[in-house]
């Protein structure tokens, strides 16, 4: 990585990118691909809020098709394999088993959305919709009785908080400097250039830049009243910008102990007509989510609230013959949604799709992001640059369709023939830790376990397969600086270890940065 003092040597950087989730390390990465140099800064850790805090989907959005959202479905639903190619092992195809028992919606219904979905958006290779009965399916197994005709369609998961790194990895790679845990102070227009003051734990420093990109998701506006000018009385630089507006919704999800078998995932329909999906997780569990609750007040750091909790447990409780309670629930994550603020009725109605709002104001161009969902992190970027091209005519083409992520170069995109292989070469490891490395690090993996010949040789082990080495790679590599980042973000471990694993991990980290 490129450390603090080489980041500031730079005289002017062409883009100067806020923000350290999944829009801004997808801006990040796509522009220095096209020869610019980016800076970009996150307050905290990457994927912190947001971007870490989704049902880890990718995915067309089948309910925004009763919103009248083609063009956003359309766009998402092309990207679901484009993605998967990129990344194959951080995202594989999932099947969706969609009951009509408890169903709002008449069958005639859902399935011409899923017609609609099966067809607009360019499927290759995921496979088509079909009809089954549970009442005979194996699928249907778990369910109360009654079950009957259900609709299976697919879609593909991710690892969201994984991708964001990766992102920004490769971003990183390319001639970007990234740097976590630090903040925009304030950006001022001094003609041509933003001169901003930036701060992280040694203090404050100042850089230039030809153009902003404010992709802070939930502190977008915040972002913006950074750039007032109060020479012009508070007025903001990023006035056009100001004219857009971000509405803030909750998301919150649960996990409790696996409510079925199988590979396959849920989409489960209230009576609100409000949809929940039910997913397998980290092996032992099922994911619940998501709620949609509007946000009263500034961004923060969001958990669940006890009427989203009880409203997932009576969704759970609808269709499974398992009893879930409130003591049932090992984990909860929640985020907050930057949605573009359309003046929706409803939160579930707000649409998710984005905006692209640049501001020149006779000098350097700012340009913000307002709303998008993870599956269309690579278009919006795509766009990002469209519309920053004037400002930049040295930049060359689009470029990342075809470009795989860090780790995602597996031979023929077979991610269970490159397990099988990495296994075969390192007998003596159970195979539930080649399988977790695999699918976190692809074809990085081997820089882990490189020269390891039994698990002892990776150093200490913190809980759930996580070792020194591992901390070491994810401290040099990705940016990893607390036990939270590891165990909730690079990971999901946290559900694995003790709870005392975490200051030893903090104190492992703490001597590596100190050494």
């Amino acid at each position: 990585m490129i450390t603090d003092r080489q980041a500031m040597a730079e005289p002017a950087w062409d883009l100067l990118v806020v923000g350290g989730g999944i829009n801004g390390a997808g801006i990040a990465r796509d522009a220095v691909g096209r020869g610019l140099s980016v800076l970009m800064v996150e307050a905290e850790d990457l994927a912190q809020h947001t971007s870490s805090a989704s049902t880890k989907l990718i995915h067309g959005g089948l309910r925004y098709l009763e919103y009248g959202e083609f063009r956003l479905v359309r766009e998402a639903l092309i990207e679901r394999e484009t993605l998967w190619g990129m990344a194959p092992h951080i995202i594989w195809p999932l099947r969706f088993v969609l009951p009509q028992m408890n169903s709002p919606r008449p069958a005639w219904m859902v399935r011409l959305g899923l017609f609609l979905y099966d067809h607009i958006g360019g499927r290759k290779r995921l496979p088509a919709t079909e009809t089954v009965n549970l009442a005979r399916s194996p699928l249907g197994a778990g369910l109360k009785p009654g079950a009957g005709k259900a609709f299976i369609y697919s879609d593909c998961w991710v690892e969201d908080s994984r991708l964001v790194v990766l992102n920004a990895m490769d971003a990183a790679s390319r001639g970007a400097t990234v740097l976590t845990r630090t903040r925009l102070v304030s950006a001022r227009r001094r003609g041509a250039l933003w001169e901003a003051v930036l701060a992280d734990s040694t203090g404050e420093r100042t850089v230039s830049a030809r153009a902003i990109v404010n992709a802070a998701g939930p502190w977008v506006e915040d972002v913006l009243q950074r750039t007032q000018d109060p020479a012009q009385g508070g007025a903001a630089q990023g006035g056009q910008a100001r004219k857009r507006g971000v509405r803030l919704v909750k998301g919150s999800h649960i996990v409790v102990p696996r409510l079925y078998h199988g590979d396959h995932a849920f989409l489960l329909q209230n009576p609100d007509r409000r949809v929940v999906f039910a997913i397998p997780y980290e092996r032992e569990f099922t994911l619940v989510g998501t709620t949609d609750e509007a946000w009263q007040g500034p961004p923060a750091k969001a958990t669940i609230s006890e009427a989203e909790t009880a409203y997932l447990i009576e969704t759970v409780n609808r269709y499974f013959s398992a009893d879930v309670g409130t003591d049932d629930v090992c984990w909860s994550y929640a985020g907050i949604r930057p949605l573009y603020d359309d003046h929706a009725s409803s939160a579930s109605a707000v649409t998710r799709d984005y905006v692209l709002d640049l501001d020149t104001d006779g000098g350097a161009p700012l340009l913000s992001v307002f709303g998008g969902k993870i599956t269309t992190f690579r278009k919006l970027a795509e766009h990002a640059m469209e519309k920053l091209s004037a400002h930049f005519p040295m930049a060359g083409p689009a470029w990342t369709a075809g470009a795989v992520l860090p780790g995602g170069d597996l031979p023929g995109g077979d991610f269970d023939a490159f397990v099988a292989e990495l296994a075969s070469e390192r007998p003596a490891f159970p195979h539930y830790l080649i399988r977790r490395l695999a699918r976190a690090y692809g074809s990085r993996a081997e820089q882990i376990l490189e020269g390891a010949r039994v698990p002892g040789d990776l150093g200490r082990d913190f809980g759930g397969g996580l070792t020194e080495a591992e901390l070491v790679y994810l401290y040099r590599n990705e940016w990893a600086r607390t036990a939270e980042d590891v165990l909730w973000r690079r990971s999901k471990l946290g559900l694995h270890t003790l709870p005392q694993a975490a200051p030893l991990i903090d104190a492992f980290l703490a001597g590596l940065h100190h050494g």
